[in-house]
C-alpha cells in the first residue's frame, strides 16, 4: 500500500511538473520612446500585470509558471528597464519584477503559436509624460470638475440603409433617429451628462465607423437603437441586447445579429476582414467587466422599457453584434419595438410615444449610474492623489500602484464591490 501511494505521489508530481509552463526566454526591444517585453512560453499562462511606484516597477506574475532565474539575469536592460528580477509566489507562481529608470503605463496581451513562433506574452510599456505625472502630483488642493458621463445614441441603419420596413411602409432608419434624437435632448438636460449622436441625420455609417466615433467623442456608454422585425406579424415587445462573447442566447438572437451586421455590406464594407491587434488585447480582463456592466447596464434599461409598453423577452438576450464589438465601454442594443406589427408600428409613429421611449432608455441609464457608478469625493486634501481609470485598470492594480489597502481605497471612493467605469476619478488615500 505504501508503494503504491509513493507510485501515487510521484505520477501527480510528475504530471503537475509537466503541465507547468515554462518561460523559455525573455527578450527586451525599443521603439522611440516605448519599451517591450516578450516572453517566450510553453503553452498559454493565465497573467497579471500591475505598476509600483517608489521605486518604479512593472510586477508580471504568471499562473503556474517556471523559469530558471539565470535567463532572468541575462536580460539586457533595454529603454525603461534596469534590471530583471524572478522569484516565486503563492507556492507555485512566477513572479517577474521589472526595475524601471522612472514610472511607465503597462499593457499585456497573450499571442498564441503562429508560423515558427509558439505562445509569447507582450508586455508594453510607455513613459508617464511630465504633463502626466503632474496630474497624479499630490500638490492639488482641488480636483478638476469631473467630466460629463458621455453617452453615444446609435439610431441604427440610415441613408441607402432603411432597415426593416413596417406594414404602413415605415421605415426603421426613420424611427430611430426620430427617438435618438428626443433622447439626446434629455440628456443634455441631466446634470453631469452629455449626448453624442452617432448620425444625426438620414446619412449611412458603416458599423465599425460607429464604434470609432463612440471612441473618438470619448463615450462612457453606447446605446445603438432599431426597431425588430419578423416574418409573424403577431411578433410584439422591446428587446435589449449585449455582446456575446460566444455566441447568440438563442435563435431569433442569432438571426437578428446577422441581419443588423449585414447592413455594412449595403456600404460596401465586408465584415470578413480580419481584425487587428485590438482584437487581441480585448481578451484581457476588461472585456469580461465591460460585458458585465453591459448587461447591467441592458437590465435597466429592460426595465424601464416594460414600463412603456410589452417587452418581448423579460430577460437581456446576447448576440454577436460588431456594433457592439471593440468597445471598451458598457454598450446595448435596444429593439424598441416590432416594426412588423401593425400595431407597434403606429405606436413607433407617434411622436408622443418615442418620446415615452426615450424617457425609459434614459430612466435605465440614469438607474444604472445610481448603482454602479460611485461618485468620488468632492474634495481632494492635498496629501491625496487622484487616479483616471482607463481600459484595463481594476481595483486591486490601483491600489497596489499607489501601495495603498485596497479595503481602504474602496471605502474611501464609496465603491461598493470591484468594477470599476473608465473615465471615473478614484482619489488615493495618503
Amino acid at each position: 500500500m505504501a508503494r503504491f501511494l509513493l507510485f501515487l505521489f510521484l505520477l501527480t508530481h510528475s504530471l503537475a511538473t509537466f503541465a507547468a509552463v515554462a518561460v523559455g526566454g525573455i527578450r527586451t526591444g525599443t521603439d522611440g520612446n516605448a519599451t517591450r517585453v516578450v516572453f517566450d512560453l510553453s503553452g498559454g499562462v493565465s497573467h497579471k500585470v500591475f505598476t509600483l511606484d517608489k521605486p518604479s516597477r512593472v510586477v508580471v506574475d504568471l499562473k503556474g509558471a517556471t523559469v530558471d532565474p539565470a535567463l532572468a539575469a541575462k536580460v539586457d536592460g533595454r529603454g525603461l528597464i534596469q534590471r530583471v528580477r524572478t522569484g516565486v509566489r503563492d507556492g507555485g507562481d512566477l513572479r517577474v519584477v521589472l526595475d524601471l529608470e522612472r514610472d511607465a503605463r503597462a499593457k499585456s496581451f497573450l499571442l498564441k503559436p503562429e508560423g515558427n513562433e509558439g505562445y509569447r506574452l507582450v508586455v508594453e510599456l510607455e513613459p508617464v509624460t511630465a504633463k502626466a505625472a503632474t496630474r497624479m502630483a499630490p500638490t492639488m488642493t482641488v480636483p478638476p470638475a469631473p467630466r460629463d458621463l458621455i453617452i453615444a445614441i446609435d439610431a441604427g441603419h440610415g441613408g441607402e440603409d432603411p432597415g426593416a420596413i413596417g406594414p404602413g411602409g415605415t421605415y426603421e432608419k426613420d424611427v430611430t433617429l426620430a427617438v435618438a434624437r428626443k433622447l439626446a435632448q434629455l440628456v443634455d438636460k441631466e446634470p453631469g451628462m452629455k449626448a453624442v449622436l452617432i448620425r444625426s441625420d438620414d446619412t449611412y455609417v458603416g458599423l465599425r465607423q460607429r464604434k470609432e466615433k463612440a471612441r473618438g467623442q470619448r463615450a462612457d456608454m453606447f446605446i445603438s437603437l432599431h426597431a425588430d422585425a419578423a416574418h409573424n406579424r403577431a411578433a410584439r415587445g422591446a428587446s435589449v441586447y449585449t455582446l456575446s462573447a460566444r455566441g447568440a442566447s438563442t435563435e431569433t438572437a442569432r438571426l437578428l445579429a446577422e441581419r443588423e451586421n449585414s447592413a455594412d455590406r449595403i456600404g460596401g464594407v465586408s465584415l470578413d476582414d480580419k481584425d487587428d491587434m485590438v482584437a487581441t488585447v480585448l481578451l484581457d480582463l476588461s472585456r469580461a467587466a465591460t460585458i458585465e456592466s453591459s448587461l447591467q447596464l441592458a437590465n435597466s434599461i429592460l426595465d424601464r422599457l416594460g414600463g412603456v409598453g410589452r417587452v418581448h423577452r423579460a430577460r437581456v438576450e446576447q448576440a454577436g453584434f460588431v456594433v457592439l464589438k471593440s468597445l471598451d465601454v458598457p454598450s446595448v442594443l435596444v429593439e424598441l419595438a416590432y416594426i412588423s406589427n401593425p400595431e407597434e408600428e403606429r405606436r413607433l409613429r407617434s411622436d408622443e410615444h418615442q418620446w415615452r421611449l426615450a424617457r425609459a432608455v434614459l430612466a435605465g441609464v440614469k438607474d444604472y449610474r445610481e448603482r454602479h457608478m460611485p461618485a468620488a469625493p468632492r474634495v481632494l486634501a492635498a496629501s491625496n492623489r487622484e487616479h483616471v481609470v482607463r481600459a484595463g485598470d481594476t481595483l486591486v492594480g490601483i491600489a497596489q500602484r499607489y501601495d495603498v489597502s485596497l479595503d481602504r481605497l474602496r471605502a474611501f471612493n464609496d465603491i461598493p464591490d470591484d468594477r470599476l467605469m473608465v473615465g471615473t476619478r478614484i482619489i488615493i488615500p495618503q
